[in-house]
């Protein structure tokens, strides 16, 4: 009986984390403001920078609205399930954060093609513990401002997670399995980034759009 309501706990949690995370804040505010499919467009990534570049600051507190929110919810309901049935509220929000990314990375509504994951692992963290986000958020806002590569801001801030997870002795093994899973997808998901930062080729951000 036990096991059942684990596994019953897990897909209450993972599933709508998943479904809530493959609603993509780009593509809905691209299509919706501006009639246009944001992934035809830039780079074609349909995420916040790529949506800046292209149609510049208008929309994108929609996008960050739409990201942020379909994060917290799942999040927090399963931190709330884990935490009433297993005193796991910690495992419970990270476990649960790491399908709300499997969806943005890998959306049922896109033909499981979306983004990189970097406003869902933030607003994750914020929710994880302040210090892990002030730490890596800090790193990715320093690196990106001192080196105007979002890419680049957003590997180390995101690798940053698990380091100082460990650090800080947030949870136990567990929770810092999690965490390394939930980092290497994101980084993962920047692999073409970091060939093109490698080679010199990677573009860099302003706060003027094309």
């Amino acid at each position: 009986m036990d096991d059942l309501r684990l596994l019953l706990i897990i897909a209450a949690s993972a599933i709508p984390a998943y479904v809530l995370g493959s609603v993509n804040g780009a593509i809905i505010t691209s299509i919706s403001l501006y009639r246009k499919d944001i992934r035809k467009y830039g780079s074609g990534n349909p995420g916040l920078t790529n949506f800046y570049r292209v149609f510049g600051k208008g929309g994108a507190l929609l996008v960050v609205l739409i990201d942020v929110v379909k994060t917290l919810a799942p999040v927090l309901l399963g931190g709330y399930l884990f935490h009433q049935y297993y005193d796991m509220r910690l495992f419970g929000r990270e476990l649960t954060g790491l399908f709300v990314l499997l969806g943005h990375c890998f959306p049922v509504f896109y033909r499981f093609k979306g983004g990189k994951g970097i406003m869902a692992a933030g607003t994750i963290l914020i929710i994880v513990d302040w210090r892990l986000a002030i730490i890596c958020w800090g790193l990715f806002i320093l690196l990106t401002i001192a080196t105007k590569f979002v890419s680049l801001g957003s590997i180390i801030g995101v690798a940053a997670f698990p380091v100082f997870q460990i650090i800080f002795e947030l949870g136990g093994t567990k929770e810092y399995i999690v965490a390394i899973i939930c980092a290497a997808l994101v980084i993962a998901r920047h692999q073409a980034n970091i060939g093109r930062l490698l080679r010199g080729e990677e573009t860099k951000f302003s706060l003027k759009h094309e």
